[in-house]
């Protein structure tokens, strides 16, 4: 699965959570700011516990995209020819000018 599908994935779980247990403690009657809270809390603890694997998921794809490790397409290699090539003839005409000069 790539990374930013399980990023919404995860997320979207997450807010169901959230969404679930705060529903549960308004309907007990419970103070609308100590539910929000304690959902809050409830959705913490239930995907630390239950997604797991999403969450590594996405911690190693931050992982990568911080570091620079991710998997990158492979570069094609330089042609006989190249630009490379000119630059190193330029530099080294310029070179020989200032030697010539002094």
């Amino acid at each position: 699965m790539k990374t930013g599908r399980t990023w919404l994935v995860y997320t979207l779980i997450r807010v169901g959570i959230f969404a679930v247990a705060l529903a549960i403690l308004l309907l007990t009657q419970m103070t609308p700011w100590i539910a929000a809270a304690l959902a809050a809390v409830i959705s913490l603890c239930a995907s630390y516990i239950f997604l797991r694997k999403p969450r590594e998921v996405l911690a190693n794809g931050l992982y990568e995209a911080r570091h620079g490790t991710a998997k990158e397409a492979p570069r094609p290699t330089e042609k006989a020819g190249s630009d490379e090539d000119l630059e190193d003839t330029v530099v080294d005409d310029a070179d020989s000018r200032r030697a010539d000069d002094a």
